[in-house]
């Protein structure tokens, strides 16, 4: 299993404090049957992770994994808010994607609304050739208000990334109900923890990939699982048999 979204780096945003609860983490990810990790650190949002930091510590927890000898390995990353000078970052060499062909970036919006210049700016990343995953729609008030405004951005290109503890109940019911329909209607192409810590914000993989196997089938967590090894490779991914929810 792969999880593309962990805030498993220690001490650089809102994720482990400590190397210590880093490798907590660790140990309960492989216990989930984790094997690889994209650390995504938050970027242009309360904090500022730019590549070149991301790199060192991806390589500093790595080391330590490997020494302890935990059978994890760990991928560069950033989840990075989306802004106006988003283009002009990338550009400037300061944002890491999901994989080394530099195509696939985790696009964060704000918790509240949809930012009125995230259509345009999605159409000019498309045209660089690079795809944004627009992570954790289910808690975007303004896909919660009217989740087929999914729709537009998947039509365009972009992939939709569901966190794990939304449809295992974390969240509450409601949450809990608009993920399974996003997962029913195909609006969203894989599941990742975006988890924090084993304290608040846990991995819940295990429990995400039985719920939705049980509800939709194992087909639906075949095709998950070849998203994330696609996304991870750089292969092209597209939105398949995606449909409005009625």
């Amino acid at each position: 299993m792969i999880d593309l979204h962990c805030h498993i780096l220690p001490g650089i945003d809102d994720g482990p404090k400590t190397v210590k609860e880093s490798i907590a983490m660790a140990e309960e990810a492989v216990r989930q049957g984790i094997t690889h990790i994209l650390c995504t650190p938050h970027h242009n949002q309360r904090f500022s992770n730019e590549k070149s930091d991301v790199l060192v510590a991806v390589e500093d927890l790595q080391k330590e994994l490997d020494r302890q000898s935990i059978l994890l390995t760990l991928f560069e990353g950033q989840e990075v808010r989306i802004s106006r000078n988003l283009i002009d970052e990338i550009n400037s060499d300061k944002i890491l994607f999901a994989d080394v062909t530099d195509r696939y970036l985790l696009a964060e919006l704000p918790t509240n609304n949809i930012p009125e210049y995230t259509e345009s700016l999605f159409y000019e990343l498309r045209q660089m050739g690079i795809v944004p995953i627009i992570v954790h729609p289910e808690r975007n008030r303004g896909f919660q208000e009217n989740p087929n405004l999914l729709l537009p951005y998947l039509n365009m290109g972009c992939l939709a990334q569901l966190t794990a503890p939304s449809i295992a109940g974390v969240y509450g019911k409601q949450i809990k109900k608009l993920s399974e329909e996003l997962v029913q209607n195909r609006l969203v192409q894989m599941i990742a923890s975006d988890a924090h810590s084993r304290k608040d914000r846990d991995f819940y993989m295990e429990k995400a990939y039985s719920i939705v196997e049980k509800k939709f089938g194992p087909t639906v967590i075949e095709e998950m699982d070849q998203v994330t090894r696609d996304i991870i490779n750089g292969e092209q991914v597209y939105a398949k048999d995606f449909r409005p929810i009625v």
